[in-house]
């Protein structure tokens, strides 16, 4: 069982879902707005003396929880429909979990997914 993260551009969000919603073993997906900054290159840094604070840019978090064989297709099906071509797409971390527990009917592991 894993967790698929991804952090996306807010635009894409409607692009991701749609391409997400045609395969066939998704459980579900959770969308939280949030909002951060990564690495910035050399050549983009503010200079030393700048008084200028980063912005922190909008992404969108999108998680999903899923079996092991079902990781590789949803990360490369959210990788082409997130993808632009420019700087700062977004990033995919995909987590090993240990267990999950549905609450309604104690069902644990791959079955609770």
């Amino acid at each position: 069982m894993n967790k698929i993260e991804a952090y996306i551009k807010p635009h894409k969000v409607s692009d991701i879902t749609m391409a997400l919603q045609k395969l066939e073993g998704l459980p579900g997906v959770s969308v939280t707005d949030v909002r951060g900054f990564g690495r910035r290159a050399e050549r983009d840094a503010p200079h030393p003396n700048s008084d200028d604070l980063m912005d922190f840019a909008p992404y969108v978090r999108m998680e999903i929880f899923c079996t092991d064989d079902t990781v590789e297709e949803i990360v490369s099906t959210i990788q082409k429909a997130a993808y632009t071509g420019v700087r700062g797409d977004g990033k995919i971390y995909v987590s090993p979990v240990k267990t999950a527990v549905r609450i309604g009917d104690s069902a644990r592991g791959d079955e609770a997914v």
